[in-house]
């Protein structure tokens, strides 16, 4: 997902349940993403506890908010079995050990259990059984009844010492002469496994598990569950979200296959050869001798194939299985950028996914025909108007009747509409297509990625798509998205919050309410088996299914010190993994509040990488919460602010926006080493943490791998769109194609990791969508023909851009088709992205390992950004003790962003262009020169001059 401090998350829109645990009323909340919706018929009871504000930390500390009216303190448990216990707390001094460990709840007021035969595990191990409250008295008056969360108490009963519930291995069902069960439950009071044939018939009496009461484990052996077989939980529990014991039925956290719409957990071995594709054990996997060597290509599995008509295979379309083709177009243009140069696919989440109906039958799609369509619909007691108005056959070309499908009825419509997106608003709840950004289950492949959902299809397809793709020579890196889940409580799609309520999420630590800020239910990976469950999950990928690095959604929620750990764990099966993520700070965790975050600035020199905001926005302009106006008054170097200038810029004004947006982008380059010198326009040296960001430093980073820079991925417009927003209305179509290659030069010539958005090599729109995770196959089309770039199909969603389209229809009007393109343009960005490519991965210069490199080879040879507008001249210099470059002494690379060619004066004598540009596919870089006068580069060109050994 796209954040960035001091925002909202943004990919659905949806009422998000969001009670207060133990509140009078139910409290829902507008949120910015959807996907969490709840079951409408969960209600909370009414109670006469107010707030959650105490919290159980240790056997005998409590911890209470704003205590200081109260004169007495009473603990009351209640059990199952209707007994009340009450235990008096005496206040004491709250330790610096638990000051330390949560900082969020320093200041509440500490309590001791004062009676001995209470304030010792067993007592506490009994009370979490039941349900807590912490009542607070005024001169024998009740003034406050507070529900006592407990979750810092099961981490301290069953997880501090040695061979505790995070120190088992056998979590899940395993296969053996006795199939065993095994599950973390403390809070319940019983948990039985249910079996299941392959029909979903019951096969026996539901089986007992047993409880280890020192682990909070429950487990069971048993000879009638064998492999292939389904199973659930029944766990009774008591539940805060209803106020009720409860007897909960439930999937598997650690479930390794499922069933369609992952209704059953099913029983698997991993490593049995019926579920590996030929060639499995002993297929090669690319490595790295280092993560700077990477060029990461973001890419979504439904996108990749869904229009791809070249399939072998008519079933692989938007599954697994299309990476398998041999000549598909897809496929084709992957080998094209393997052979430049690129070595990473990363598949947005392809776990089991919460809002995608995995039964084919009852989902809709772009090529059903239009009778289906409204068919469904009507069962989904739903109406799209064009079901009474559209013929749903017409006559094809050899006069027989066809039946009309949704594609043929978007395609009809007239572009400057808003009808293709009313469409596409009535059928994304019930279509096939969503980002996956709302997890159900976090070990299982997605099942409608798969030809057949209901079992152990989707694991074998999932890695053969892994093999098949390392057999190209890509590495596979794997979204993922541990910072919440889509849903909690007893809703339908809720699973751990069923097993142990209260645990595995965060809660507002007064109001008791659960936090949304990542959009869903935010999950809590400082709790120890939230972690643990995090930790086995990834090391499941990486070893059964070698996948070879991941990229980490929000993961600033979540503690450094667990994302180490994680790491270190995944790493003992693969020793080149490599980790990055989304660092934004924001939210309840914010400024380390909670814990040590996994942001930007607390993950420096670790190696685990951070997508990098200043880049970007230099770049492309504005930031992600622009709109209206903004869009196109705010340029940014990319699309031409002050030396391209649009209808809406004051050149004086912009003045100060561009020598930031410049040195930001120079720091860039640099790997936004928050140390490497740089000297601005009026002479003065800066250390990259005195460049000024949004209110913070713009360096950052100790180490290139810290680093991940990108101008587009999935989240907001394209790099197509973002730059038809903001260039001149007059600029010919051929300058619009260089400002997107000359943006997308940037990462790919800076220290640090490039990342690529899928399509933005081929010019890739999604018709100014800011937001497409759930408007389908429409919005999110990549034409890998090279035939379209989906510019203009229709006024983007009016749930997420009606505040822009009258900006969007001024901008098409104003245009007058410079903005639509031909095939030869895009094939013609495709080419020269390959040579982009093709230049970073021949030289070592351009990935440096290490800030001592990057501060000994790099330097700007231009500082005075005004009196020439619009261009960097970076220097990579080979001169040094150890020879990195065997073939180069040095590189000059220029990116000239001006609209006209410029000559920066220097003696250029002794070099020459890049052979892969002299070679390459662009004439215009070929009038290029060097030569004693200086180096001559032609307007929005980004040039790459060598000296050869």
């Amino acid at each position: 997902m796209f954040f960035n401090r001091n925002s909202n998350r943004q990919f659905f829109s949806h009422k998000l349940f969001s009670p207060a645990v133990f509140t009078l009323v139910a409290a829902f909340a507008i949120s910015l993403l959807t996907g969490c919706q709840p079951n409408s018929t969960e209600q909370t009871p009414k109670s006469s506890i107010s707030n959650a504000a105490a919290h159980w930390l240790t056997s005998d500390t409590i911890v209470i908010h704003n205590s200081t009216a109260a004169d007495s303190f009473t603990l009351i448990t209640e059990f199952k079995s209707g007994k009340k216990l009450n235990t008096d707390l005496e206040p004491k001094p709250l330790t610096n050990d638990l000051a330390t460990q949560f900082p969020h709840l320093k200041d509440f007021q500490a309590l001791q259990i004062d009676d001995s035969d209470r304030s010792n595990n067993d007592f506490a191990k009994a009370a979490i059984k039941g349900v807590n409250t912490l009542v607070q008295k005024k001169d024998g008056k009740v003034i406050s009844r507070s529900y006592v969360q407990h979750a810092a108490l099961l981490d301290n009963l069953f997880t501090l010492g040695k061979n505790d519930a995070d120190d088992i291995s056998s979590y899940g069902a395993k296969l053996g002469n006795r199939t065993q069960f095994t599950l973390w439950a403390p809070t319940a009071t019983q948990v039985y496994v249910l079996l299941f044939d392959a029909n979903k018939q019951p096969i026996n009496d539901p089986i007992s598990l047993s409880e280890d009461t020192n682990t909070g484990v429950w487990a069971v052996k048993t000879a009638q569950a064998k492999a292939g077989m389904f199973y659930q939980y029944q766990v009774e529990v008591y539940h805060p979200r209803t106020e009720q014991f409860e007897r909960l039925v439930v999937t598997d956290p650690y479930s390794l296959s499922l069933s369609t719409n992952s209704k059953y957990s099913q029983i698997v071995d991993l490593s049995s050869s019926e579920l590996m594709p030929k060639g499995w054990t002993k297929h090669s996997v690319p490595t790295m001798d280092a993560p700077e060597d990477l060029i990461i290509y973001e890419t979504h599995v439904r996108d990749f194939s869904a229009f791809d008509t070249a399939l072998l295979d008519p079933q692989a379309r938007g599954k697994f299985i299309a990476f398998s083709e041999q000549n598909s177009d897809g496929i084709k243009h992957l080998k094209k950028l393997k052979a430049s140069g690129l070595n990473a696919i990363q598949l947005l989440p392809s776990y089991d996914l919460s809002t995608i109906n995995e039964d084919p039958n009852q989902v809709i799609d772009l090529m059903d025909s239009l009778e289906k369509v409204c068919e469904q619909l009507t069962v989904a007691k739903q109406k799209l108007p064009d079901c009474d108005e559209v013929d749903k056959t017409f006559l094809s070309a050899d006069g027989t009747s066809q039946p009309q499908t949704l594609y043929d009825l978007l395609s009809s419509l007239p572009s400057d509409s808003g009808r293709a997106q009313e469409i596409m608003e009535i059928i994304r709840p019930f279509d096939n297509y969503n980002w996956g950004y709302d997890p159900f289950h976090y070990t299982v492949p997605e099942g409608s990625y798969s030809t057949n959902a209901d079992g152990t299809k989707r694991i074998i397809e999932f890695r053969q798509m892994v093999q098949s793709l390392h057999e190209l020579g890509f590495r596979v890196i794997m979204d993922v998205v541990y910072n919440h889940t889509f849903a909690s409580g007893i809703t339908e799609k809720s699973v751990l919050d069923k097993i142990v309520p209260n645990y595995y999420h965060r809660y507002d630590p007064i109001s008791g309410q659960i936090e949304t800020s990542t959009c869903c239910d935010n999950s809590a990976t400082e709790r120890t088996m939230m972690a643990k469950l995090m930790t086995d999950s990834l090391v499941t990928w990486a070893k059964d299914y070698k996948v070879d690095g991941f990229r980490f959604d929000l993961m600033g929620h979540q503690p450094k010190s667990v994302m180490l750990k994680a790491r270190d764990a995944v790493r003992k099966v693969d020793r080149d993994t490599y980790f990055y993520g989304e660092g934004w700070n924001f939210g309840e965790v914010a400024n380390n509040r909670q814990f040590v975050q996994a942001t930007q600035t607390e993950l420096v020199g670790t190696e685990i990488g951070t997508f990098t905001d200043r880049l970007r926005d230099a770049v492309r302009g504005g930031n992600f919460q622009t709109y209206k106006e903004g869009l196109r008054h705010d340029q940014g170097i990319g699309n031409g602010l002050t030396v391209v200038p649009n209808d809406l810029q004051n050149h004086y004004l912009q003045v100060e926006e561009y020598l930031k947006s410049m040195d930001q982008i120079k720091l860039g380059l640099a790997g936004n080493l928050k140390n490497f010198k740089l000297v601005n326009t009026f002479g003065t040296t800066l250390s990259g943490s005195d460049i000024p960001y949004g209110g913070g430093p713009a360096g950052y980073a100790e180490d290139p791998a810290d680093t991940i820079n990108y101008v587009s991925k999935h989240d907001n417009q394209t790099l197509w769109d973002n730059n038809q927003y903001r260039l001149p209305y007059d600029l010919s179509t051929e300058d619009r194609v260089r400002f997107q290659l000359l943006s997308l030069s940037y990462p790919l010539m800076a220290q640090g990791i490039p990342f690529i958005h899928m399509g933005s090599e081929l010019l890739r729109s999604k018709s100014f969508l800011r937001d497409s995770y759930d408007y389908g196959d429409w919005f999110n089309k990549v034409d890998y023909t090279y035939q379209t770039n989906n510019y203009n199909v229709g006024l983007p969603p009016a749930q997420k851009d009606a505040d822009n389209w009258p900006i969007i229809k001024q901008v098409l009007s104003s245009n007058n088709g410079r903005d639509f393109v031909r095939p030869e343009h895009i094939l013609f960005t495709s080419n020269v992205f390959q040579d982009f490519i093709k230049i970073r991965s021949q030289s070592p210069l351009l990935k440096l390992r290490t800030k001592e490199q990057v501060e000994a080879h790099l330097t700007f040879l231009n500082t005075d950004m005004l009196s020439q507008r619009g261009l960097i001249v970076m220097h990579l210099s080979d001169n040094t003790i150890n020879d990195l470059d065997s073939k180069l002494e040095s590189m000059v690379i220029i990116f000239n962003s001006d609209g006209k060619t410029q000559t920066f004066r220097s003696d250029a004598s002794e070099y020459q262009l890049h052979p892969v540009q002299e070679e390459g596919t662009d004439d215009i870089v070929k009038r290029s020169e060097a030569n004693e006068t200086g180096f001559t580069v032609p307007p929005l060109t980004t040039a790459v001059f060598v000296r050869l050994e």
